[in-house]
This record gives C-alpha cells, structure tokens and sequence, in this order.
C-alpha cells in the first residue's frame, strides 16, 4: 500500500521570522501572506518556535477597557510576559513542535492532536526548516476519488496483501466509506481486512457483513470442528 507523506503536502516556501523581528512585522507578515502563524528561526534555519495569530491578540486581551468598564484580564506570569512582548522572540510558543517529510499523513495528524497543535513546521535530519504543514494539507487525502480508494484495497489489500482471489470479497466505497461482503477462508482475516482497509488513504470508515469458513480464532480443545455451515 501506498500512503501520502508529509513532503507530498507540504508548503515548500515558508514565511518566516527571527526572534528580533518586531511584534508589527509579524503582524505584517500574517496580513500581507494571508497566514495565521509563522515559525521562528534561528541563524542556521532550526525552526526555535512558533507564533500565532492567539499570540498577537493576547496583547489586546490584557488592555484595559477604554471606557474603564473592566481591567484587562489577568495572566500567569509566563503569559503575562509574552502579552508584553515587543518581538517575536517574546511572543512565540517554545519549544516548536515538528515533523519529518517522510512522514506518513497518520504520523503528523498523531503529532499534531497529541500537542493541539494546528500546523508543523518540517524540518531535514539536521533540524533545518524545509516546510511547513497544516490540518487541512493533511485533510487532502479525503479528497481521494472513491475509485481510487476502491482500486487500491481490491489489489494491494485484498490481493498482494491477504492473497485473495478477485472475487473472493465484494468491495464498494462510497464518500470514502467501505463497505466489504463476502466468505473469508478463515474468521482471523476479518478484523485484518478491516485493519488494512482503514489505513488506505481516505478512508472515511470501513462496514463489513463478511461471513467465514474456517473459524481459526477457537481452539481444537474447544472447537473440533469450527467450520461455518456450508463450509468443506
């Protein structure tokens, strides 16, 4: 099976800042490329943070009301000091988190939920910056034609992988959902079909009404003859 990887969907020309890049260059920044986040670099490239469109507002959040209707909202300290920023060094997230561009979608969309974040910048084995992915680059490969999808799981899951005959199972997707009928040789390959099935790339979710013949998940003690009626 063939997945997409992070280098597939990725953003190759990067808007960038420095730690002293001015908190209204920033601004700048977001409004003239139409972004919400940039990474921060060092002199050699190495991505040392992030800083998002949340981090420029938080300096409004603490001003006081004009009118004096209410104080400015109080912050920990740590945000205290980052609402108080003049650059972008002050006003990023450290560490930054990243990805490799041999990453597989699932990996990223693992790292990016594991840290709530919403983007990534990618970086080579020296830990340069060399692009940057998002939520919806990842979200592409739901834009797969069902087709596709279908094409993929009847010869590289069904085939080369459980070494099935063609019409051994029934395959149907629609709007990325699988659905999958048919008699199995062994009641074990259910839950691997299934497995397999989910990992192609824009899978949305897999439904299957298999039936089995030989049930290979009890044993001989328990079971004698565990065959499905019909079976040899």
């Amino acid at each position: 099976m063939q997945h997409r990887s992070v280098a597939e969907l990725m953003t190759r020309e990067v808007v960038t800042a420095r730690p002293d890049t001015s908190f209204k260059e920033v601004a700048a920044l977001f409004h003239r490329n139409d972004i919400t986040a940039v990474p921060v670099v060092d002199d050699q490239d190495r991505p040392v943070g992030m800083v998002s469109e949340a981090d420029l507002l938080r300096k409004e959040a603490v001003l006081p009301d004009p009118e004096d209707r209410h104080p400015g909202r109080w912050l920990r300290p740590p945000d205290q000091a980052r609402a108080e920023a003049e650059t972008a060094g002050g006003l990023m997230t450290s560490p930054v988190v990243t990805a490799r561009a041999s990453w597989y979608v699932g990996e990223a969309a693992r790292q990016m939920d594991r840290h709530r974040v919403k983007r990534l910048p990618v970086v080579d084995e020296a830990g340069r910056l060399i692009g940057i992915v998002s939520r919806a680059d990842l979200l592409q490969v739901f834009l797969r034609h069902d087709g596709a999808i279908r094409e993929e799981i009847v010869h590289d899951v069904l085939g080369r992988t459980l070494w099935l005959a063609p019409d051994t199972v029934g395959v149907t997707v629609q709007d990325g959902v699988v659905t999958l009928t048919g008699r199995l040789p062994r009641r074990s390959l259910i839950p691997l079909a299934e497995r397999l099935c989910r990992a192609v790339d824009g899978v949305v979710a897999v439904h299957q009404s298999l039936d089995w013949t030989e049930d290979d998940t009890a044993t001989a003690f328990e079971h004698p003859h565990a065959y499905r009626a019909g079976g040899s």
